[in-house]
């Protein structure tokens, strides 16, 4: 007699990751190449860039999964500028909500969001909590790169109930493949300890050779998954 459990599909334990590569928009031969070498790699695109609105389409056409790399107010700002599109925390409602549609608009097929910069703006929980709102009725995921300490994010994704995560690890702050490599092992180790882990690079060619040294090494031990097969709406 067959034990009925055997005949249940056996569970994958394994290990998953997901990497952001933010900032897409502006080298459309290292997108691709990225593509090329890993079609699970979540892209992130910057509205407004030369090549975003073509890129998200073309990635998006080849199944891998786009979403807008929002810029928001940073601490810093005006000295820093998060770049066209930023949202700014001196707007009214209807200018953000008005400026966040126009973005995403620009990002055709996005199926999330994460913020580029933001320390300054993802702070404010009624600016979130707008900002949410939108992401709700639009089915957006949230991916909190995680910019600020005080960030509301995932209080707002609780509130308005929408899938949320956020990164584990900057893999890229020094464009250097050696560094780049270690933090790709940072990133593993994460995944092995609590089961999933976020890492978040850039298109940057230093990240692209660090990417083509380690990815084959992950054959059978941990699973690439788009950002979205991360997030859950937080309890």
């Amino acid at each position: 007699i067959h034990d009925r459990q055997d005949q249940r599909p056996h569970e994958d334990h394994t290990p998953r990751i997901s990497l952001i590569i933010d900032d897409i928009g502006y080298d459309r031969r290292l997108a691709m190449a990225l593509f090329d070498l890993e079609p699970n790699i979540t892209f992130s695109v910057l509205p407004w860039s030369p090549f975003g609105r073509s890129l998200s389409r073309k990635l998006n056409s080849k199944g891998a999964e786009i979403m807008l790399h929002l810029p928001m107010e940073p601490v810093e700002y005006p000295r820093v500028n998060p770049g066209p599109g930023a949202l700014l925390s001196g707007m009214s409602p209807d200018a953000l909500l008005d400026q966040l549609r126009k973005n995403l608009m620009e990002v055709p097929g996005a199926a999330g969001v994460n913020n580029h910069m933001g320390s300054r703006l993802t702070a404010q929980a009624d600016q979130m909590n707008q900002i949410f709102t939108i992401l709700k009725k639009e089915k957006l995921f949230f991916v909190d790169s995680r910019t600020s300490r005080e960030s509301k994010c995932r209080a707002s994704a609780r509130l308005l109930r929408i899938p949320y995560a956020q990164r584990d690890v900057f893999l890229d702050n020094i464009q250097d493949p050696a560094y780049i490599s270690g933090q790709f092992a940072k990133l593993i180790r994460r995944a092995e300890k609590h089961g999933t882990a976020i890492g978040i690079g850039h298109p940057y060619r230093a990240t692209l050779e660090a990417l083509e040294a380690e990815l084959p090494k992950l054959k059978g031990k941990i699973h690439i998954v788009p950002a979205s097969r991360l997030t859950v709406v937080p309890g």
